[in-house]
């Protein structure tokens, strides 16, 4: 049966997602790399980006394949396909990851501008919804089939999607950090009112991994 899942998401131990001040340079916002240090060194980051190398088969390479496996849909923010603002001032803008983006399936852009579909290479069509959340995910869950959906960011996207009840599984990295300011991912959220519980935690070097699932 398809899920709705957030994997390989980072935050920080002060509760942060991403860094403030997103803009072009910052797409994590300031400080925000600190978070996923766990997977810029694993093998399943570089052949994402291009590169060779990178570790193989460790805890964090282990769960950075996982975070993007099984998946026939994915849900971004606005934010997170990119820095423009307001409405769209042309197409010239087409993400953060080039001609290939690492989805390589459906891919869902919530806003609340209109924008015609742009097709990829590898795959990977970028949808722009203006109909909500919801219209998002019955849009993802038909396009996945059987697969699951991905919810992939960020912060406000993941925030929505919980306090609707909407997600199923989430995989949380925590990061040995305190970026002391940012996009806060808990704030207000009671995730055990929400049915969530802890069911597996692995730790690396870099980070600890957190599965946490509904009941």
């Amino acid at each position: 049966m398809s899920r709705v899942r957030v994997a390989g998401f980072g935050v920080s131990l002060d509760g942060f997602g991403a860094g403030p001040e997103q803009s072009l340079t910052d797409p994590l916002g300031k400080r925000g790399p600190e978070i996923f240090q766990w997977f810029f060194h694993t093998r399943t980051f570089c052949s994402m980006v291009g590169k060779e190398g990178g570790s193989v088969g460790d805890i964090d390479d282990v769960f950075g394949s996982r975070a993007m496996e099984n998946f026939g849909a994915f849900i971004l923010g606005r934010n997170m396909f990119g820095p423009v603002r307001g409405p769209w001032p042309d197409d010239s803008w087409k993400g953060w990851w080039g001609d290939n983006p690492p989805y390589h399936a459906p891919t869902f852009i919530l806003t609340h501008y209109e924008r015609e579909p742009i097709v990829m290479e590898g795959g990977t069509t970028f949808y722009f919804v203006t109909g909500g959340i919801e219209e998002a995910l019955d849009r993802a869950k038909k396009a996945a089939g059987t697969k699951d959906v991905k919810i992939g960011g960020g912060v406000s996207t993941v925030r929505q999607y919980l306090q609707a009840g909407l997600i199923d599984s989430l995989h949380l990295v925590s990061a040995p950090v305190l970026l002391g300011r940012g996009e806060a991912l808990f704030q207000g959220l009671d995730l055990r009112e929400l049915g969530f519980s802890v069911t597996d935690r692995k730790t690396s070097e870099y980070a600890t991994h957190l599965t946490l699932e509904r009941s």
